[in-house]
């Protein structure tokens, strides 16, 4: 059978039909990769008369994987692929372990368990070995025994590896959950990787087999593979060392989840007789977005060189939105939105915007919302669904009303104090015969027969929730909130567990923590935990009735990486946020691989926002501009009123030196707990200005520390004119950058 080959560029054309020995695929962004994975397949059945059940196609999707199936039968006319393995991994190596289970001492019947059982039997073997899950989470666990799974490192030898008292714990429990699993006859999803590498190593005549059944091995996105997947592929490909492995280096985002991108850049090391081809046209975005990210990975030592085109029209410039603070640039995005669909003709569809972390979506969610703009959130759910906020809005519901049981049941062991669901089931029973409400039994848990452990932590809670009550009578809702965190130590727990998803709720946590400031401080006549709470109620409402299914597109850029709209929003490029404080030159470049990422989902027009001050930790604190913008071709971005990248970066050298140079910015070097425990939220004592003339008007100079009754302290970052036409311009660390008259200014010149 003849495949057509004529719909395929010479690239993609020389790629599917280089069928023998060793060959990697560099499919730049919008390429065509999954076209030429599954013409490639089809090639091989039907012109190379390859048997299906030679080739073992490895993805990372189930969704990849049916694709694929369904477009090589297509392109067969209908021919069949039975006998192929096409799926992922793990779908892949469960189907082959099922097979040679009982060589492993597991019957062909084994569970598999998910990331909650898993979780559930780790936490019952640290009881079981005495170790505390209040100090050390089982959540951590979990991941220190699936990161070292992933570098196929097993439970005899992790002990010698460990580095530190964490991983040492961690050793003691990865031995005793591998028993465990055993005797279960279950297998947890990073042993769907390893027990395959195990089988092999332990019978080589089993490896020769399926050396011999899968002489075609191809695996897709391989710069996401990580060391256990790269190991069982070189195993399965090292008799005819037919591999072909498609990815993009550049696009390699994943190493937080252990996937090595060095699998991909020493391939040609593994295999010295391998062919590289690179699919570098592009089919997807314009010549102007194509040319920006181009510019901007050239800046990554470590890769393989590929330069993106496209035959598309050269498009408009991109459009840097500069902001004076994450709520304006949220608003900005809002309106431009608007103005595109009424001048354009685009639908909300049409839109998507971009973040570097989720807690980034909550302005993001409110503009949007203001505006009337529906909205849905891909990979993640709503700002105030996510777990972590439900919880902490339950507490300040409950401070406000005691009577609410649907709150308290869901605070009551939040975080955890030994109150259980079983004890819980006691207590409000107790509470029925009573006739008392739940919490009224608690106040009161001393006079019943309770066992001693349970009534401390009842009185614990009670405590918690009397001092938080007093607080929201007299201060702010921020207030109420940072005591919150700071009494139940939320943030230091989810510090300590140290997970990518711990640091996602951590970054929640914070950005709720600066929404509660931002609402006393715009609420100067009602700043109250009673009115913070009733805003978040009616957003809520106005979230659960909108039922439009033409919607913006909302996602952090992990989350992209697949997609593509024909308008891109990139938000948040500030040093600290977009990078995302790398400690090496290796983050910093897998952080430019996000960004490139980013800018290759847009397809006709593409925009990149800043903002020049943030709420950080519940403080409103300036920022800097990511030095990725800097890494742009000037040429091809102007600013909202037409100015140059090139002007925008002059005005911010000047300003990038005094915000380094400012107090408040040196603080930032502190943790945000730290910060806490040395200085306890207090309001800022701005000295007293008073009146001046110019006359008597200090001579101003650059650099200079100066406060003013309404936008606090700053420092002059230039001065104009002379006389009574003199003028400061100011960048209050509060208020950002202002011009102001000199005669009326009343600016106190402060000691630096």
């Amino acid at each position: 059978m003849n495949i057509n080959l004529n719909d395929l560029n010479p690239a993609q054309r020389e790629a599917v039909t280089t069928t023998k020995g060793a060959l990697m695929i560099i499919a730049g962004a919008g390429s065509g990769k999954t076209r030429v994975i599954t013409y490639r397949a089809a090639y091989l059945i039907g012109h190379e008369n390859v048997r299906p059940s030679e080739i073992l196609a490895l993805t990372f999707t189930n969704k990849a994987a049916g694709e694929m199936k369904e477009r090589v039968e297509h392109l067969l006319g209908g021919g069949s692929t039975k006998g192929m393995w096409i799926g992922t991994f793990h779908s892949n190596f469960a189907r082959l372990l099922r097979q040679h289970a009982s060589q492993l001492g597991f019957t062909s019947n084994y569970s598999i368990y998910d990331q909650e059982d898993s979780n559930r039997l780790i936490k019952e073997l640290m009881g079981e070995l005495g170790i505390n899950t209040q100090t050390l989470s089982p959540n951590t666990v979990q991941n220190v025994i699936s990161s070292a799974k992933n570098k196929f490192i097993l439970a005899s030898q992790f002990a010698s590896t460990a580095r530190d008292y964490v991983e040492e714990q961690a050793a003691k429990v990865y031995l005793r959950y591998s028993e465990r699993l055993q005797k279960n006859n279950a297998l947890d999803f990073d042993d769907l990787l390893i027990k395959p590498i195990e089988l092999f190593l332990q019978y080589p005549d089993l490896l020769e087999h399926y050396q011999h059944r899968f002489q075609y091995l191809m695996i897709d996105e391989y710069q996401d593979t990580n060391r256990a997947q790269y190991l069982v592929s070189k195993m399965l490909a090292a008799k005819h060392r037919n591999i072909c492995v498609v990815g993009d280096d550049a696009q390699s985002i994943y190493s937080w989840r252990g996937a090595d991108i060095s699998n991909i850049l020493n391939f040609q090391g593994d295999y010295p007789e391998a062919k590289t081809i690179r699919l570098e046209e592009n089919y997807r975005s314009t010549k102007t977005i194509l040319n920006l990210a181009n510019a901007v990975i050239k800046h990554n030592k470590e890769q393989l060189k590929k330069k993106l085109f496209t035959q598309n029209e050269d498009g408009d410039f991109a459009t840097l939105l500069v902001c004076e603070d994450e709520r304006r640039e949220a608003d900005k995005i809002a309106q431009t939105i608007r103005n595109l669909k009424l001048m354009k003709g685009f639908q909300n569809s049409d839109f998507a915007i971009f973040y570097r972390t989720n807690a980034q979506s909550l302005a993001l969610e409110d503009a949007l919302r203001t505006n009337m703009i529906p909205y849905q959130i891909f990979g993640a759910v709503s700002f105030y669904k996510r777990k972590e906020i439900k919880d902490v809005v339950a507490y300040l519901r409950f401070i406000l009303n005691t009577r609410d049981e649907e709150s308290l049941r869901r605070i009551i062991n939040f975080p955890a104090r030994g109150i259980g669901e079983t004890s819980l089931e006691k207590l409000r029973l107790l509470a029925t015969e009573a006739q008392l409400s739940l919490y009224e039994l608690i106040c009161n848990a001393v006079r019943y027969d309770l066992p001693p452990r349970l009534v401390s932590s009842l009185n614990e809670f009670r405590m918690l929730v009397e001092l938080l009550e007093e607080k929201s009578r007299n201060e702010t809702a921020y207030e109420v909130v940072a005591e919150l965190y700071r009494q139940t130590k939320l943030l230091e727990l989810l510090k300590e567990e140290n997970t990518a998803d711990a640091k996602t709720r951590y970054d929640n946590l914070q950005e709720f923590l600066s929404f509660a400031r931002r609402f006393s401080d715009e609420n100067p006549d009602d700043p109250s935990l009673k009115a913070f709470v009733e805003n978040i109620a009616l957003v809520n409402e106005t979230e659960e009735k909108n039922g439009d299914t033409n919607k913006v597109s909302m996602m952090t850029i992990h989350a992209s990486k697949g997609l593509e709209f024909p308008v891109v929003f990139v938000t948040g490029l500030e040093e600290k946020l977009f990078p995302l404080n790398p400690d090496s030159q290796k983050e910093l470049e897998e952080e430019r691989r996000l960004f490139y990422v980013a800018l290759t989902r847009a397809e006709k027009k593409l925009y990149i926002s800043y903002a020049k001050n943030r709420y950080r930790f519940g403080n409103f604190q300036p920022t800097l501009k990511s030095r990725f913008i800097d890494e742009l071709d000037a040429a091809l971005v102007v600013t909202e009123d037409g100015k140059s990248l090139l002007d925008i970066r002059a005005d911010e050298k000047e300003r990038k030196r005094i915000v380094l140079d400012d107090d408040y910015a040196q603080e930032e070097q502190f943790t945000f707990s730290n910060r806490w425990k040395e200085q306890p939220a207090k309001k800022s004592v701005v000295p007293k200005p008073s009146a001046q003339s110019v006359s008597d008007a200090p001579a101003y100079k650059a650099g200079m520390k100066v406060a003013h009754k309404m936008f606090g302290t700053g420092r002059v970052v230039s001065v104009q004119g002379t006389g009574d036409e003199a003028r400061v311009k100011v960048f209050f660390n509060r208020a950002g950058e202002k011009t102001l008259v000199v005669k009326f200014a009343n600016l106190t010149v402060m000691d630096n």
